[in-house]
């Protein structure tokens, strides 16, 4: 049943709110911790749909996990009792993928269907399958299933084809427990895969080069040692709370920051003409009335992130002038672009190129949030819109951004959540009641 949110635009967020640990970060290293066996300890874990979907899995296969804290998390792996994921858990996300790698290097054989996620365009697992194989798995697709079996792995040279951030970290996980040594040659380098390996590090393995496009892993015979370890901040969260505060013309301060994870959207940011002021693990973000367009090709870290397209689409949607966007990484990523459109955008697509022509507002609207990035982005044009905008399908929003409305909230934004049923919680100072009977809520 679709969730909404209601959003009512025209105001300017303005406060301080702090981010969240990484999604992409946690899911990794929530897969990464079978490896162990016990006494692993997590900080900074998002309580999002996403994970709670991968700790469902986790849970079938035979860990035991404990939220003790609101975001912290117990992990026990004394023996995985089941070798194949059930696959209404695995169709939900993407990241179940990441089990491949660490299952076949602790149990000798894994079946895992082939997994979900945002329809955002081909994601296939042809570089998952290759290192796997180099290091002496066997991997074939049966029915739908990935069906992976290794009497021992031995360490190998693998070269990504593209640096693929999954297949990085899945090759990486096998590794850990292969015999000898793996390199894996024009690795991905984002922030997450640096996260899992440090946090593998901790677990006792042999990880060099993470952050590299040469990564260099010396098998061990087990990982175990007890881990109290916390998962880094979302970078990409941050950066759409930045997006949010320029978009409204607001002044924010966001903390819990690593500056340079998002430095290709600060340097956008502030061609734009917004002024950021960088903290230790802090930015000040202020944005003045007139903005100024800019162009945006998407690529891998530390280029652009193609999970700030979407976002930066929306906010140049008002800018006047004309700016492009290419996206070098998801075909589907564009989809967004219809539905901006429904709210007065001007936004030409061809291609993996979109021509975006400023407007001098949007206009509410009914839309449907196609995937993760997409929602965020309906929600910050809402945000500039006259008049009020319907986000239908929002309950895509939570897979990455916990309590995103809430938040939002708190800087000012005036919102409301809605289930199917049309029971609404409003965020906002004052609720519309010629329009509905929405309560106030006030945080």
């Amino acid at each position: 049943m679709d969730q909404k949110i209601i959003v009512r635009g025209g105001r300017r967020l303005k406060g301080r709110v702090r981010v969240n640990g990484a999604k992409n970060a946690a899911l990794a290293i929530l897969c990464g911790a079978t490896l162990a066996g016990e006494n692993v300890v997590l900080d900074n874990v998002p309580n999002i749909t996403d994970v709670q979907h991968i700790i469902q899995v986790l849970s079938f296969l035979g860990a035991r996990v404990v939220w003790w804290r609101e975001d912290a998390v117990t992990i026990s792996v004394p023996s995985l009792t089941v070798r194949e994921a059930p696959y209404d858990l695995v169709k939900k996300l993407r990241a179940s993928n990441l089990l491949l790698g660490p299952l076949l290097a602790r149990c000798g054989e894994v079946r895992i269907p082939l997994p979900g996620g945002c329809n955002i365009g081909a994601r296939p697992m042809d570089l998952h399958f290759k290192g796997l194989s180099a290091l002496g798995a066997e991997l074939s697709l049966e029915k739908g299933y990935i069906c992976a079996k290794a009497k021992r792995l031995r360490g190998a040279q693998v070269y990504l084809d593209f640096p693929s951030v999954g297949a990085t970290e899945n090759i990486m996980m096998a590794a850990c427990l292969a015999e000898g040594q793996t390199l894996i040659q024009n690795a991905a380098k984002e922030p997450e895969v640096v996260d899992l390996a440090n946090f593998l590090n901790s677990l006792g393995a042999r990880i060099f080069g993470a952050g590299t496009d040469v990564i260099r892993i010396e098998g061990v015979k087990e990982l175990g040692r007890p881990v109290h370890y916390s998962v880094i901040p979302d970078r990409i969260e941050a950066g759409t709370l930045m997006v949010a505060a320029v978009a409204t013309r607001g002044e924010v301060e966001i903390e819990g920051v690593i500056p340079r994870h998002i430095q290709p959207l600060t340097a956008k940011l502030r061609e734009m003409g917004a002024q950021i002021v960088e903290g230790e693990d802090v930015f000040y973000i202020k944005a003045p009335d007139e903005l100024r367009p800019v162009n945006v090709k998407t690529m891998p870290y530390p280029g652009f992130p193609t999970d700030m397209q979407s976002q930066v689409m929306a906010l140049l949607s008002t800018v006047p002038g004309t700016s492009l966007i290419v996206e070098n990484i998801y075909e589907n990523r564009f989809q967004v672009a219809q539905e901006l459109r429904r709210m007065g955008a001007q936004i030409k697509v061809e291609g993996r190129v979109a021509v975006v022509e400023g407007v001098p507002r949007l206009y509410g609207a009914q839309v449907r949030a196609t995937d993760l990035r997409a929602g965020a982005a309906l929600v910050i044009a809402g945000l500039m819109a006259e008049g009020e905008t319907e986000v239908v399908g929002a309950e895509v929003i939570y897979r990455g951004y916990k309590d995103f409305e809430k938040r939002l909230a708190r800087l000012g934004a005036d919102l409301a959540a809605a289930n199917g049923q049309e029971q609404f919680f409003a965020l906002g100072e004052k609720s519309d009641p010629g329009r509905r009977n929405i309560p106030t809520y006030r945080e």
